[in-house]
């Protein structure tokens, strides 16, 4: 057997590691690992281990072959046979907002269309009342419940999005508690998307709100407020050219981006995002061949979101086979929204894209876990593997395929974030 290192962090120099005091060893012993580490296939380990050293993967692997662990203490958890499986990555959530919108899910229920329902007022825009009347503490309290909500149900990773303020000061509100939501528990990466729909003080000068949104980003960024930039590129949003706008505008502060593309119509948001080299197309129901080879060239992320499409009870699929046959990666997420997608279950997502996008059930576990973590633009996490960061979830599933299969069942036993352990229903975090 190798001993392990007695501290290992990747990429600190030896001096450095020397230096700093070592961080928690932990060995996670009796589990069936799908480390989804290759290209293909599940990456099945039947009796598996993991070491983890702090945040990193030290060693994974047959717990037959677990390595010496060498001097210093060792923590152990024998994790039952639990199905362990890299934790799930929400990419795409609107989590901090105020009120609901129960209503209008009523009202679509008889006839009227999420078009109609917005040009009459609802929509966006009443989120963005609700939002701007809350204050910061109480947006952190309802958003860190709901995060809660997700990380019991596997999802060690999330980004959120602003767009219900409207606002220089209401957008970074919500920023600002997305970044608080950050601070313990489970990793957050905030996205403006100020550009989301028209506030009602700038009524008929669309053109003017771009320009305001372009010198609030530099400000917002200033205050470490943001890591990537996102626009509704739609009939009732924004145009490709005010898009565009906001995308150089982002792409001088050295900001990623990604659009909200093709979800009512194809607008050719796609292939815009493309030139600006974004992370990912989102919802892009209305994808054109175009689009799928914009995307295929820039290396974008094709980001599907099962749950706005069932909640609208929309009947336009996405080109699943027309991006299968691009290599345009497949990612999932909640969407989770007060408007189209209510959801907090990124697992009853990855089963909605095998039922009504017709992903197989490893195409919807990646989509939640290596794709969607690529549509961060976050390349250490996603899988499972040494030097990777030691997030995973703990599942009562005997196969990762049952993930898929087994839809509205709580099945999540805990995760594992940056190496630490939290059981469902631990406190939200503040």
């Amino acid at each position: 057997m190798t001993d392990l290192p007695e501290s290992f962090e990747p990429g600190l120099p030896a001096q450095a590691v020397a230096a700093a005091p070592p961080p928690a060893r932990r060995v996670w012993r009796h589990a069936r690992l799908a480390t989804l580490a290759e290209p293909t296939g599940w990456g099945l380990v039947e009796r598996g281990a993991i070491v983890t050293e702090g945040a990193r993967i030290a060693w994974i692997g047959a717990e037959a072959d677990l390595p010496a662990l060498g001097k210093g203490g060792v923590e152990e958890h024998d994790l039952g046979g639990a199905l362990v499986t890299p934790g799930l990555v929400d990419a795409h959530t609107h989590l901090v907002y105020g009120g609901q919108r129960a209503l209008e899910f009523e009202l679509r229920l008889q006839g009227a269309s999420y078009e109609d329902i917005a040009k009459a007022g609802g929509g966006i825009r009443s989120t963005v009342a609700a939002t701007r009347a809350a204050s910061e503490d109480e947006l952190l309290a309802i958003a860190a419940a709901r995060l809660r909500t997700l990380r019991d149900g596997g999802v060690t990773t999330v980004e959120i999005k602003s767009g219900y303020g409207l606002s220089f000061e209401d957008e970074a509100r919500c920023l600002r508690v997305a970044r608080r939501l950050g601070e313990t528990g489970v990793t957050v990466r905030t996205t403006s998307l100020a550009a989301h729909a028209l506030p009602p003080e700038f009524e008929g000068r669309a053109d003017d709100y771009i320009d305001a949104v372009c010198r609030w980003l530099p400000q917002w960024h200033a205050l470490g407020l943001v890591d990537a930039v996102d626009a509704f590129c739609e009939r009732i949003a924004f145009s490709t050219a005010q898009v565009a706008r906001v995308f150089a505008a982002a792409g001088a502060l050295g900001l990623p981006v990604k659009l909200h593309a093709e979800q009512l119509s194809d607008s050719g948001g796609a292939q815009l995002a493309a030139r600006f080299k974004a992370l990912s197309c989102d919802h892009i129901e209305w994808l054109s061949d175009a689009g799928v080879a914009a995307m295929r060239d820039a290396g974008s992320v094709a980001m599907l979101l099962p749950g706005a499409f069932h909640f609208l009870r929309e009947t336009k699929l996405p080109p699943i086979a027309a991006l299968r046959a691009a290599g345009v990666p497949l990612a999932v997420s909640t969407d989770h929204n007060p408007g189209t997608s209510p959801t907090l279950s990124l697992p009853l997502m990855i089963h909605l894209a095998c039922v009504d996008f017709r992903l197989t059930p490893e195409e919807a576990v990646r989509g939640a876990t290596v794709n969607a973590a690529r549509a961060l633009g976050l390349a250490d996490r996603g899988t499972l593997a040494a030097g990777r960061r030691a997030d995973f979830a703990l599942w009562s599933h005997e196969h990762p395929r049952e993930l898929a299969y087994w839809f509205g069942h709580p099945a999540c036993r805990g995760t594992v974030v940056a190496g630490a352990l939290t059981p469902p229903g631990a406190p939200a975090p503040r």
